[in-house]
């Protein structure tokens, strides 16, 4: 046995004798241990089976009603010096840590059994990926685990061969809120996460590996693990441009990810190819630019909103091999959710649907699929290079304000655009939904250390010689005074995107503004867009006293996160508020 497997098994015994499970079993990710596996969960009332005929091997869970949603407040990052968790996390001394999760998963799994789930995030094969093990008593967290990684034989294989692996340890224990916390010890690669089934607390591969942990990795290896989706644009030219784009949770990235290009766009030969819809590695490469690999193998999207009008990718590859958490369910038994045909019978919790109770799917409700089963997955998903990033995309959901696009004006203007980074909340995190809140690179819950030197790495790949993507910041939520959207969104945002790969090749127009260059609405491609008057008018406007109130704010936010902040981001946000000071406005509409 190879010194890293005996590493291995020894932390496996040592768990065993703190949690006491009834078995111990090593997960090969194969398709009769899942389908043992699922047999389990339907005999338990953990999965019920859904219609066959319409959606076969597809199931549905249905969470505990308080356990529906990351618990950002219960999220420590466990570093042996407080400042390096930074005022952006929750901390806890290690020691103490250790202590606390080492009480709680105390004979936890007395009477279940132990699964051992060896996984890779990324390709097998590419030296950009990075493994891990997770040890958990949720047969639900390994069918997951199993859609959403390379889990199995092929990744204990690579473990054995490298030996570095993030270890994590997972139960559900009793699912109460009072017993529930997520611990993350950055130093150690290590992750402890007790109280709960939830996705992104119990997949621990997900945000817990692959952001909060991978981003003090990258910090230290110099690359970046971020919160992007990552999609290609195929031009009629047959040239590819692949983005990287950052939005909080319910924001839309799902829909961009697999983005269907308008008809007229479609007739002339734009393509949209999906490489992954929210996580993003960017490495630098030998010629100087980003490569980005989307460590995830699998979607885990949110229900809600995904429908044949915003999202008919994402709903085609949902009639097989699925996994459906919280939804309503249909007299036939086939998933339902708000937007879609039909009526449910039965809501989120197994109840008989009352509207007077609340919708049928939790405005949270999810589904668990395998990339490969969307119509427009990319096969370049699998290389083991990753993809050349032309640009990088940050975004919110902002009624008022922000326009419709900006391109900054290079590398330190663009860390600034997303490290200011606000969106009003969701659903996907506990607390009030609709507060404006900063969300830098939408990063906020994840970044595994202090945000100020987070900016700090952001900025150090700014180096002579590096060719780094341009970097825009979108809102595709800009509302007018009835409340509506002003713009129509979905496959239309390609007329946006289209404008960026123009600044990217030199051939579209930007007005050079103090908050970055827009374009005019004449450099949009707007034909057969049905725009409202207040839309023309106000969609690519600014609004120069509200900017000087923003960047006021955005001082405020710098200055709360301490000497750290490096002196060349408090600086462009000097030099941006001087420019809107003596900026005169210019009409986004055209001359």
């Amino acid at each position: 046995m190879s010194s890293q497997l005996a590493a291995l098994n020894q932390w496996v015994d040592d768990v065993a004798r703190l949690t006491q499970p009834a078995a111990i079993h090593w997960c090969d990710g194969s398709d009769a241990e899942n389908a043992a596996l699922v047999a389990i969960m339907q005999a338990s009332g953990d999965l019920i089976g859904l219609n066959p005929q319409t959606h076969p091997n597809c199931h549905l869970h249905r969470s505990h009603p308080g356990d529906v949603a990351r618990v950002e407040h219960l999220t420590f990052v466990c570093t042996s010096e407080r400042d390096d968790a930074g005022p952006n996390n929750p901390w806890m001394a290690p020691a103490e840590a250790h202590a606390k999760m080492d009480a709680l998963f105390a004979g936890c799994m007395r009477g279940r059994t132990m699964y051992v789930v060896p996984y890779c995030m990324g390709p097998i094969g590419s030296k950009l990926a990075r493994c891990g093990v997770e040890i958990t008593d949720s047969p639900y967290v390994v069918a997951n685990m199993r859609i959403m990684t390379r889990m199995g034989a092929a990744a204990l294989a690579r473990i054995e061969r490298e030996g570095s692996f993030v270890t994590g340890l997972h139960s559900i224990g009793e699912l109460d809120p009072e017993r529930r916390v997520i611990m993350h010890f950055p130093e150690e690669l290590t992750i402890k996460s007790y109280g709960s089934g939830y996705g992104g607390n119990a997949l621990l591969g997900k945000k817990c590996h692959a952001l909060r942990i991978a981003s003090h990795q990258a910090r230290s290896e110099g690359w970046l693990a971020e919160h992007m989706l990552i999609l290609g644009i195929e031009n009629p030219k047959g040239e590819t441009h692949y983005i990287a784009a950052a939005f909080p949770s319910a924001c839309g990235k799902t829909n961009l990810a697999m983005l269907i290009p308008p008809e007229g766009y479609a007739r002339d030969g734009w393509k949209v190819w999906t490489i992954g819809d929210d996580i993003c590695w960017m490495h630098p490469g030998e010629d100087g630019r980003l490569w980005a690999i989307n460590p995830e193998a699998g979607f885990f999207g949110v229900a809600p909103g995904t429908s044949a009008k915003t999202n008919p990718n994402a709903l085609a590859m949902l009639d097989r091999d699925a996994i459906f958490t919280n939804v309503g369910v249909t007299a036939d038994d086939q998933p339902w959710w708000e937007g879609l045909p039909g009526a449910p019978v039965k809501d989120w919790q197994g109840r008989d649907y009352d509207p007077a109770k609340g919708p049928a799917a939790h405005p949270n409700s999810r589904f668990t699929v395998s990339a490969k089963q969307c119509p427009s997955y990319s096969a370049r998903a699998e290389d083991p290079q990753g993809v050349p990033i032309s640009a990088i995309v940050f975004g919110g959901r902002r009624a008022s304000l922000v326009p419709l696009v900006f391109e900054a004006r290079d590398w330190t203007h663009g860390v600034l655009v997303g490290a200011s980074m606000a969106s009003e909340t969701t659903a996907a995190a506990t607390g009030a939904v609709g507060v404006v809140r900063r969300d830098p690179m939408a990063m906020k819950p994840f970044c595994g250390y202090h945000f100020a030197d987070y900016f700090a790495h952001w900025l150090s790949f700014g180096g002579s010689g590096a060719k780094l993507p341009k970097i825009f910041h979108v809102n595709w939520f800009r509302k007018g005074a009835d409340g509506a959207f002003l713009w129509p969104g979905f496959g239309d945002n390609l007329r946006v995107l289209e404008w960026m790969i123009g600044r990217i090749s030199g051939e579209a127009h930007a007005v050079d503004t103090p908050i970055g260059r827009l374009p005019r609405l004449s450099d949009l491609n707007t034909e057969g867009l049905a725009l409202s008057a207040e839309a023309r008018e106000s969609l690519l406007a600014l609004d120069l006293p509200a900017w000087h109130d923003e960047l006021e704010s955005v001082a405020v936010y710098l200055d709360e996160l301490g000497p750290r902040v490096p002196p060349e981001l408090r600086r462009e946000c000097e030099r941006v508020a001087a420019s809107l000071a003596a900026y005169e406005a210019v009409d986004p509409v055209d001359a």
